[in-house]
């Protein structure tokens, strides 16, 4: 038993239910154990970056096979070959943020600390575009894998074809639930799969240049039905597609690089010394990232996998069926590719539901953003910014049907943004300092700005029709959107400190006089316990008023009032023949008050503690203060009263 009488006060019915869902809250002080090791975080903060090595071969071919045909499996590997050199590039770019800046936020607070906080705000919604997206993205490809699985299969297996969104959805709100619990919770879950998924792949790529080596290679049939149609070499080289091809593929290849920012977004889940372990963590990351990548489209070049005009079969699971071959063994193979591919896809949307809250929550405290976002919930987890970013999510999903290549038009635009504001960032951080290594520091952070801003423009221009115009008008509107808070709140934050001089007893009465206004709408002990109130406050006079709507009952109130003798204070009513009791109360105030007498409205408000109670029963009070709150000289109390409970 305890002494402490809060003890005995009643849960409600929504935080138990919470409690239920999410566990046992965590306490304030528990911050600094929600940790992650370094294997841990290379799992959960990795898995964006690494599965993006599952489509980013197969949107290059998207691109090349339709203009320049089978010629398209030899133009991958030096366009794969470009890839990896900005990989390294932004890999250095963003070893150098992680150590610099130790505070999660990456390229918003490089930016924020370089540029300021208004061109900062480039940087932010970069970042949140790219995280959304980045969600929507990841899902609809796992399910695509499960979707291709099936097809490889056998015709028996294709129940799956038209759950596309439902299955993309579900996992959605799954991976929300699991971060509303908490990161620790969510690093034990999505730490697996990536490694799974580098094993798979790296014994796929194993078998597959073994029986290369072999000549036991199967091709794939490039004019099979479905598959994404065959241009001619010849004609796309002659009327000039060859540069800008080129460019369109490498723009596309470009979404293999996503998420690389994840860690430096998130560095603040790494246990301490957090930069040194982030920088391990980063080019652990880059490098099997760049392992995979060089694999998946080594064996698209060597297996002419070709990719399908609906998305399935993926390229990738048509290098796992030409690998593994068919039968028993081949299955096996098959089976695990795709399930890993699937798992790392879907946890690798994970990353954006730990990088967007804590982004946000930084865009906040700028204030840049509601503060709601600042806010850690149950399991110390930033619950509003993970809400926000699953209902976002899921409304992509809904407008694009979950397609990985309506998607993917949105994609790259806003995480190689937010690389060129780091690498912009860096450059400024070392041009005004003179420290050992500056100008190689320079040559690579600037090199790493201007090839991700080429990116940038690559992707707008040839996607642009494709649905990169969507987020070339978002950018500009969500800027602005954000200046717009910012200029609001620093607004309010003016009007708030601007005090009076301190001169005399500012904080003394400024009226003569003061009004209490008891609203009474029936006679019960609610308004009793008002009228109590009204007297406790010992104002001047105190006032009782019905707001007559239905002059029948307002008779038999009155009646009632009158013929009781616990009640002082005579009932007055107030005529509202249009039923507006909102502006009724309103002239009664502006009526009552005045420059030297003050008002103070009491509503008794009933409160039901069942369910059924609260919704018999309709609340006017909400609306009634708002018609009465910005009156001068008034001011309105919500008095609650519990009905049932014991006096």
């Amino acid at each position: 038993m305890t002494d402490d009488p809060a003890a005995a006060l009643p849960e409600p019915l929504s935080y138990r239910a919470k409690r239920l869902l999410l566990g046992r809250p965590l306490t304030t002080e528990r911050i600094s154990g929600q940790k992650l090791d370094n294997r841990t975080a290379l799992g959960v903060l990795a898995s964006d970056c690494i599965s993006s090595s599952a489509y980013g071969s197969e949107e290059m071919l998207r691109v090349l096979v339709p203009v320049i045909g089978a010629a398209a499996f030899t133009l991958l590997m030096p366009v794969t070959g470009a890839i990896l050199l900005v990989l390294v590039l932004l890999t250095l770019c963003y070893s150098d943020v992680v150590m610099i800046y130790t505070r999660a936020g990456g390229s918003y607070v490089v930016a924020r600390e370089n540029f300021g906080p208004d061109i900062a705000q480039i940087a932010a919604v970069a970042l949140l575009v790219d995280y959304t997206v980045t969600v929507a993205v990841q899902v609809s490809a796992g399910t695509n894998a499960l979707i291709s699985l099936a097809h490889l299969l056998g015709d028996e297996f294709t129940g799956l074809d038209h759950m596309q969104l439902p299955v993309s959805a579900g996992v959605v709100i799954l991976l929300a639930y699991g971060n509303l619990r908490g990161v620790r919770e969510a690093g034990r879950l999505f730490a697996a799969p990536a490694y799974l998924f580098m094993a798979a792949v790296a014994l796929m790529m194993a078998v597959g240049l073994g029986r290369w080596a072999a000549g036991d290679l199967p091709h794939a049939d490039i004019h099979a039905a479905g598959a994404v149609p065959l241009g001619d070499a010849g004609q796309g080289w002659l009327y000039g597609a060859s540069v800008f091809i080129v460019l369109r593929a490498f723009a596309n290849g470009g979404s293999s690089l996503t998420g690389l920012e994840a860690i430096s977004n998130g560095i603040s889940v790494f246990h301490e010394p957090q930069g040194r372990n982030a920088r391990r963590t980063l080019i652990v990351m880059s490098c099997v990232l760049g392992f995979l990548v060089l694999g998946v489209s080594l064996l698209a070049h060597l297996t002419h996998a070709i990719p399908y005009a609906d998305g399935t079969p993926t390229v990738i699971a048509q290098e796992a069926r030409l690998a593994f071959g068919s039968g028993t063994a081949g299955d096996a193979g098959l089976i695990l590719v795709q399930l890993a591919t699937a798992l790392i896809l879907y946890t690798g949307a994970n990353t954006p539901f730990t990088g967007f809250p804590f982004l946000a929550s930084f865009v906040a405290e700028d204030r840049f953003l509601p503060r709601a976002l600042t806010r850690r919930g149950h399991r110390l987890a930033f619950s509003n910014g993970i809400i926000a970013l699953s209902v976002v999510a899921l409304a992509l999903l809904l407008v694009t049907e979950a397609n990985v290549d309506r998607l993917v038009a949105l994609y790259a635009i806003g995480v190689f943004t937010a690389f060129t504001m780091a690498g912009a960032g860096l450059t400024a951080h070392h041009w005004r300092r003179r420290e050992p290594g500056r100008g190689w520091k320079l040559a690579v952070n600037a090199s790493a700005a201007v090839v991700s801003a080429a990116v940038v423009l690559i992707f707008a221009v040839t996607k642009f029709t494709e649905g990169a115009w969507l987020v070339v008008v978002v950018f500009p509107l969500g800027v602005w959107a954000l200046m717009r808070i910012n200029r609001e709140y620093r607004h309010e934050a003016a009007a708030l400190q601007a005090l009076p001089p301190a001169e005399g007893e500012r904080d003394a009465p400024r009226w003569r006089r003061h009004i209490v206004l008891v609203l009474v709408d029936t006679f019960d002990l609610a308004a009793l316990e008002a009228l109590r109130y009204a007297h406790e406050l010992r104002p001047d006079e105190v006032r009782a008023v019905h707001i007559v709507v239905d002059e029948p009952r307002a008779r038999r109130l009155r009646e009632r009032w009158e013929a009781s003798a616990a009640i002082s204070v005579r009932l007055e009513l107030v005529d509202c023949p249009d039923r507006r009791l909102e502006r009724a109360a309103a002239e009664l105030a502006v009526r009552t008050a005045d420059a030297d007498t003050a008002v103070t409205f009491l509503l008794p408000r009933r409160t039901y503690p069942t369910v059924l109670g609260r919704l018999l029963h309709r609340g006017t009070g909400e609306s009634l203060t708002k018609a009465l709150d910005e009156l001068p000289n008034v001011a309105v109390t919500i008095l609650p009263y519990v009905v049932g409970a014991p006096r």
